[in-house]
Formats: C-alpha cells, structure tokens, sequence
C-alpha cells in the first residue's frame, strides 16, 4: 500500500511516497519505529553537504540547512521529527520548533537508537536516561557532598538536553528553561528531577527573553509556580551561602566554584579587592584564606544584602571584610586617583557582550574594566578577571582585549592561571557554543 502526502520545497512540503517496506539499504532503527507510529512522524531533510555536522553531534540543526520538510500536516513546535540525510535516510531525530532558526534540536542519533532503542523517538523516557546520567555523572564528580550541596545537576548541551539548564541548592531544583520544548515537556521533567536524590522542591524560571524567540506565548507561562519560599541555605566547600532563588539567573552562580577556592589557597596575609562581587562569594572564600581585609563592590543593594547576611552566617569578621553599593568603573577609577592598590584584585562583570554583535562594544567595555583594575593591582599583585560572555569566550580574544587594557593602563601582565566553569558544567565538543566562561589570572607589573 502506497500513502501519498504532500511537499513542498524547502519551508513548505511537496509529494512524495512512502513504501511500506524498504530495502536494507536504506532501513534503520529510526526508520521502523517512526513506520510503526500510528500518528506518523515528520521527517526533515538536510541540504547537501551539512549532514555530517550532524552526524558527529552537533546538537542545533538550524533553519539554513534545511532543504525540506516531509509529512502532511506539517509538524508542529514541540514534536518528534526525524532528521535524515539527503537520500532522506535518518541520522537522528529531535523536536521540531516552526518559529525558532535553529527549527531541530537532536536528542538522539541513529547509531545511540540502535544501542538503545527504548529511548528512540519516545522523549519521556530519553528524558529519565539523560537526566538519571546527569545525576550519576555528578555523583562521580563527588556532588553532592558534606561540604558543597549547590551544583549544575543538568547544563544544557553538555548533558545531551539542549535548552535545559537545571541547578541544585540543597533540596531546591532551580529549573532555567530557553526553549519550547522544555515548556511542553515541564510535567516529565519535574517527575525526573524529583526522583534525584535529595530534591524535594523545584523553582521553574522561563527566560523569556529566549523563550520569546522560540515563538512561544509569554503571557502563557506567567503565572508559573515556584517554590514556596525566596531563600535557601547551601555550602560551598565548606561555606554557608544565603541563596536568592529570585535572583540572578538561577540564584547562584556555582560555574565559579573551583575558582572562589583557588583564591582562598592563595588570599592569606593579602588585602583583596572584589568587583561585581554579587553575593560575596570570591570574598567569603578570599576571608576564609586569611585575607588581612576584604572589600567587596557592587550596585545592586539586594545583592550585597544577601553578601553581608553571608558573612554573619559564616562568622567572620565583619570589620575585615565589607561591601559598598557602588557602580564599579566610578569606584574604580576614584580609587585610581587615590592611588589605592591591593594585592590581589578579582574583576568579575555581568555578561556584557549577551550576542556576537555586541562584541565589538563589549570589547572596548572589558577593555576599560580591565584597564582600571590593572591600575588597582599592586605592583607585582595578582589580578583574576572573568568574562561570562559566550561570545567573547568563544571568540577566543579575551586575551587579546586584557593585552589592551594592560597597554591602556601602562602595565605589563602575566598569565598564570586559565579557566573555565566548574567540572558540573560539562561541554560538548561539537557543541563550543556551549563554552562561555572565562577566567584568567594574572600577575600585573
């Protein structure tokens, strides 16, 4: 029996026929489960020459490397959709998205279907396979543990769930969902992350800025619950931090965890200064280092509130460690023409270059950040400065843009340190958009 539908050329769909067998040729796991679904599954079919950017694991499949779209009707945001080669045999298959350029994500390829063919096409269960992954590989990494309960239990594409990113503090999921699918899927993905080990509470946060451009209907996810409390409690090697679950991003920035301790390995005896210190965390730990005095800036009150809360938790001593609502660049450069120094600065700024074409802008903005704290540092002192711009990070200038502002503020650097975000944030390599944070340490001359 033949079923004949419609196609049409590139965004629209055209006829063609489809067999009710096929030769082994052209058969594949894919193939048959899709055959056997009653509703049908749609198939989108890649231009010449991209299909092996998809087949090493490239998790985006965007709208310009599409030549067509089989299936009648159309498939709709949020559906199973094959992913096939130009012979229109699949290489994988992922959820569609009508509105988004990047029209697939992958979850699976042909080859992990034929490994585990439970998984194939069904996104509830490959749902509780990556995120029970997830969970394992963090307990690998030793997370949770006594002395740290705040970690990425899931990072998007590094964890094999594009558009997911969720993080732990204490017995609080923090869910930060960027793409359609994850809205359409919340049920599933609440019931997996319950069943993690010490989850008992979840807190959904929609970005709507990238929600928006999914095509989705903000005034739809309004009204999303959260947790029933504002706070919580974690550790951090071994430090109590207060944790705004309404605050930036998913509340805390655990990405820096491995970087807070490197400076408490190296903060005794020093005076430290920390810029754009949010909730105090490079601070806390440059204190519990043995640092003489501390002094944290910030311009958001909220933000140095929760800082200041941190160090009566932590019972240190709040006259050697304290914190100033301040704009940065003026503090920085009132301080300049002071000509107060420390021995260790830490210059962690907002993101401030959010899409490749701000870049250009952004640069000339890190540039003069980087300039200023230079000018702060200590002759012969150590500067570790942050970008978690993706754009910069992954334009691999970063370096470039400190060499500038060295030159700008008539010093010399050296690099000591290179790093990125913690080990609970893991990246897939064909998948480098994934990279964003950048943290190099400095000694400044």
């Amino acid at each position: 029996m033949t079923m004949v539908v419609t196609l049409l050329p590139c965004r629209f769909i055209k006829c063609f026929s489809i067999s009710c067998s096929c030769s082994s040729s052209t058969a594949s796991t894919l193939h048959e489960i899709a055959s056997a679904s009653p509703q049908g599954v749609a198939k989108v079919v890649l231009k010449k020459g991209k299909t092996q950017l998809f087949r090493y694991g490239s998790p985006m499949v965007y709208s310009g490397a599409v030549d067509r779209i089989i299936g009648r009707p159309p498939p709709k945001t949020g559906e199973v959709v094959l992913v096939a080669d130009g012979t229109e045999k699949p290489i994988g298959w992922g959820l569609y998205n009508s509105a988004s350029m990047f029209c697939v994500r992958l979850m699976q390829l042909e080859e992990e279907a034929v490994r585990d063919p439970a998984c194939a096409l069904n996104m509830e269960r490959l749902l509780e396979s990556r995120i029970n992954a997830a969970a394992d590989l963090r307990r690998i990494l030793g997370l949770p543990c006594s002395n740290t309960n705040a970690y990425r239990l899931v990072n998007s594409e590094g964890d094999r769930l594009s558009g997911l990113i969720v993080d732990v503090f204490g017995d609080v999921a923090v869910v930060a969902s960027s793409a359609a699918w994850v809205e359409k899927y919340k049920p599933e993905i609440e019931a997996c992350i319950k069943k993690v080990d010490g989850i008992s509470n979840i807190n959904w946060r929609p970005s709507m800025d990238m929600l928006k451009e999914e095509g989705l209907d903000l005034l739809q996810l309004k009204h999303t619950p959260v947790a029933p409390f504002e706070q919580v409690e974690v550790k951090e090697n071994g430090i109590r931090y207060a944790v705004s679950l309404e605050g930036q991003k998913t509340g805390f920035y655990a990405d820096q965890r491995e970087n807070r301790e490197f400076i408490s390995t190296i903060a005794k005896g020093m005076r430290v200064l920390d810029v754009c210190c949010y909730s105090g965390g490079f601070s806390l730990n440059a204190a519990f280092g043995g640092a003489v005095s501390v002094t944290g800036i910030d311009s958001s009150l909220p933000a140095l509130e929760l800082a200041k809360h941190n160090v009566t938790i932590n019972g240190l001593n709040a006259e050697a460690i304290s914190f100033l609502k301040q704009d940065a660049t003026n503090f920085m450069k009132n301080a300049a023409a002071r000509n107060d120094t420390w021995d260790i600065v830490i210059l962690d700024p907002p993101k401030l270059a959010p899409r490749k074409q701000a870049l250009q802008n952004a640069s000339g903005m890190y540039r003069n950040l980087n300039s200023l704290a230079m000018r702060l540092t200590k002759k012969g002192g150590i500067l570790m400065t942050c970008s978690c711009s993706g754009a910069m990070t992954q334009s691999g200038t970063f370096l470039r843009v400190i060499q500038g502002a060295a030159a700008m503020a008539g010093r010399r650097v050296t690099v000591l340190r290179q790093a990125g975000a913690a080990c609970d944030h893991p990246i897939d390599p064909s998948y480098p958009e994934g990279a964003y944070l950048s943290n190099i340490m400095l000694r400044v001359l």
